[in-house]
């Protein structure tokens, strides 16, 4: 699908974002692994996330969908799955693959998962070679790194694992995995990523301790059925935050966004390029911070953004590059290699959409340099079938001389289903 966009020189109004996307495919992994009905409100209905919700079906476990956004999951206990007939096909959904990964490696049956193109070329020896080392097996293509894969769980020992990667996915898979190995399972990480699954798991009656970038659970605990809140996604509201800051005038309030301080980077980071952002109504719901964004526009500049900032923000650093190329001076984004295995190559696609709309760029290695502060000039963009890109590309948008045309508009309902008629209802 192509979509136009026009510059937009106000925005103004109230948003509620999507419920947080790393939070809802864990509530409903969590709640089929507890005992009793877990209630879910705030669930992201997007593709995602409803790919985790299909496999779970397919291992045995009822959910049912009981209002816009609400969830029954009725819980199977941690040994409860059943083999499924069918292979289970997560999508494009790289969390649903890799978790999956971490649960199944603990059963004692065998399972096969696959996805679409994008998924099928996404590495997850990083995932499977940790599990591979508490005991599970598992085949599959380029000696199991690429999907479709074959699981044969089961019988499973604890490891204290040295990731290579801050990443939530490994962390969270190995985590996972634990839950079936008697004894402790730890993971240590370079830098402390998104932390929901240990928060989760705690409130769900795990046993789970953190020191620095160090995170162990206890095998086999028994897992309680929860009512989990979820608040919206500060990943998708970082769109929102960018196109508030670039735009002439208005203000944007984004309401009930999860803030949780290992998500927060975005927040770091527009802070100091000079973002007028306030918030509003803090509170906790279901063990995360939340509160009220609200963003109103400012005279950006240019920052360097590396180091432990990154798993911080890695979702939301092709938004950033547009942030940058709007901001005085320079950005140089560093440490950020991780972009090249999502969705899309984010880096090399961040790039030459940027160049297309007049943008100087340098790619990096492992990020970007963007010299901002230009006029960015109407262009036809492509998507490249990643989320993220296309719901960035349609901000950097806004503010361009002239029309763009987003190709592949479509993928943004993967985490944000109604943002473009979002984006639309805020024009003033």
């Amino acid at each position: 699908m192509e979509l136009t966009i026009n510059p937009a020189k106000s925005l103004r109004g109230q948003v509620a974002v999507p419920g947080d996307k790393s939070v809802s495919h864990r509530a409903v992994m969590f709640g089929a692994l507890a005992e009793g009905i877990t209630e879910i409100e705030g669930f992201l209905a997007g593709e995602d996330c409803l790919s985790t919700v299909s496999c779970l079906r397919k291992l045995g476990v009822t959910i049912d969908e009981t209002a816009e956004g609400s969830l029954k999951v009725h819980g199977k206990g941690l040994q409860g799955l059943a083999e499924s007939g069918e292979v289970l096909d997560v999508g494009n959904s790289g969390t649903t693959m890799r978790l999956l990964l971490g649960i199944l490696a603990g059963q004692p049956f065998f399972s096969v998962l696959t996805g679409d193109p994008s998924i099928r070329r996404r590495p997850m020896a990083r995932v499977t070679l940790p599990l591979a080392k508490m005991g599970a097996r598992i085949l599959g293509r380029q000696d199991g790194n690429l999907a479709p894969l074959g699981v044969r769980g089961g019988n499973l020992q604890p490891i204290a694992y040295e990731s290579p990667v801050a990443s939530a996915q490994v962390k969270s898979a190995v985590l996972l995995a634990g839950l079936y190995a008697k004894g402790v399972t730890e993971v240590n990480e370079p830098y402390v990523s998104r932390d929901h699954t240990e928060r989760m798991l705690r409130a769900f009656g795990a046993k789970v301790e953190r020191a620095g970038a160090r995170v162990a659970v206890e095998g086999f605990p028994v897992l309680q059925a929860q009512n989990v809140k979820i608040p919206g996604d500060i990943s998708s509201a970082a769109f929102f935050l960018v196109s508030g800051s670039i735009v002439r005038d208005g203000e944007i309030r984004l309401t009930n966004v999860g803030l949780n301080p290992t998500r927060d980077g975005i927040l770091t980071v527009l802070g100091e390029m000079g973002a007028s952002i306030r918030i509003e109504n803090q509170a906790e719901v279901s063990g995360e911070p939340v509160g009220d964004l609200i963003v109103r526009p400012a005279e950006l500049r240019g920052v360097r953004i590396g180091g432990s900032l990154i798993p911080r923000l890695i979702d939301e650093i092709p938004v950033l590059a547009v942030a940058a190329a709007y901001a005085h001076g320079v950005t140089e984004i560093r440490d950020a290699a991780e972009l090249k295995v999502k969705e899309s190559n984010r880096i090399a696609a961040a790039a030459r959409e940027l160049v297309k709309m007049g943008v100087r760029v340098e790619e990096l290695s492992d990020g970007l340099k963007i010299w901002g502060g230009k006029p960015l000039q109407g262009a036809a963009a492509e998507s490249s079938g990643d989320h993220r890109m296309a719901m960035a590309m349609a901000v950097a948008a806004l503010g361009a001389e002239g029309v763009s045309r987003i190709n592949g508009a479509e993928a943004a309902a993967v985490s944000f289903p109604d943002f473009f008629e979002t984006l639309q209802r805020l024009r003033t």
